[in-house]
């Protein structure tokens, strides 16, 4: 089958570990592909005519915040486990898309960006830290390659269903309940910090550095 292939070629996703680790994170970077596909379409339907006026303030703030937050960051936790990073980045990113199910709100949504902003400058860098660390010598490059691939079935998993999602919870008229849509958004996303608990012992060991 395909795991046999994958051996022969010894392709970085036979190592069991390696594609856990970056499958598991699919969840939480569903966010990045909602900043750029559902939330335009939010902030314009769901939040009047303020919302329309500062739409691409909204949809920019993310990309200004992680230019500033990521070598703030990462100078700020260097001294920090790496692994554990991941799961503190990844639950601190998660974690505020649920103020986006509380109602629609300016607010709110300035928090839900600002923290998972920050969320994305813990975890990001370390993400590929990793696939450089449990590289076999010689195979770096093979490894951060790879490690890429499930972003890209990210962007090719969120518009099959961010689309309907929007038509049915934020439809451009008749009846709304976005927050519904974010609190399922929310808890799809917090899958990534619960996996990244749930295998601590197994994967985790494995990162002996620091951030």
């Amino acid at each position: 089958g395909v795991a046999m292939l994958l051996q022969r070629f010894d392709h970085p996703l036979a190592d069991p570990k390696f594609a856990f680790f970056i499958f598991a994170l699919i969840p939480v970077q569903t966010l990045f592909a909602h900043n750029w596909l559902t939330l335009p379409q939010y902030v314009f339907r769901a939040m009047g005519e303020v919302g329309r006026d500062y739409m691409e303030f909204f949809v920019n703030l993310n990309p200004i915040l992680i230019f500033v937050l990521t070598p703030t960051v990462a100078a700020l936790t260097r001294k920090r486990n790496v692994y554990h990073m991941m799961i503190a980045g990844t639950f601190i990113m998660a974690s505020p898309t649920f103020l986006l199910a509380i109602k629609p709100s300016i607010a709110l949504l300035l928090v839900f960006l600002v923290v998972m902003s920050v969320g994305e400058a813990m975890w990001q860098p370390r993400f590929l830290q990793y696939a450089a660390e449990i590289a076999p010598e010689g195979r770096t490059g093979a490894y951060m390659g790879v490690a890429q691939f499930p972003w890209f079935l990210t962007k090719m998993l969120v518009p099959l269903y961010s689309g309907l999602a929007l038509q049915k919870y934020v439809p451009a008229e008749g009846t709304q309940s976005p927050q519904a849509m974010w609190l399922l958004f929310a808890v799809v996303a917090m899958v990534s910090p619960i996996l990244l608990v749930l295998a601590k012992a197994w994967v985790g060991r494995d990162f002996k550095t620091k951030a």
